[in-house]
């Protein structure tokens, strides 16, 4: 493929379709390797958000009974 093109799912599909199962093999782990980063990137992130959230006393403590309370509000 050539650097800067876009592809359709569908065309990455055949694409892939026309790999070696080896190669097929190979590409998913690149994509599994890729994705577990970016999970623990924004899970990160996420972290980060939450801590922050804490520090500022943006973060309110309950039980679900005390969540439902205020949602019907």
């Amino acid at each position: 493929m050539k650097k800067g093109k876009s592809y359709s799912l569908q065309e990455a599909i055949d694409v892939v379709k026309s790999l070696s199962y080896d190669d097929q093999e190979i590409l998913f782990d690149i994509i599994a390797k890729r994705l577990r980063k970016y999970r623990r990137v924004r899970l990160l992130k996420d972290i980060a958000e939450a801590r922050e959230a804490y520090r500022k006393g943006e973060v309110q403590r309950g039980t679900v009974a005390d969540l439902m309370k205020v949602l019907d509000e």
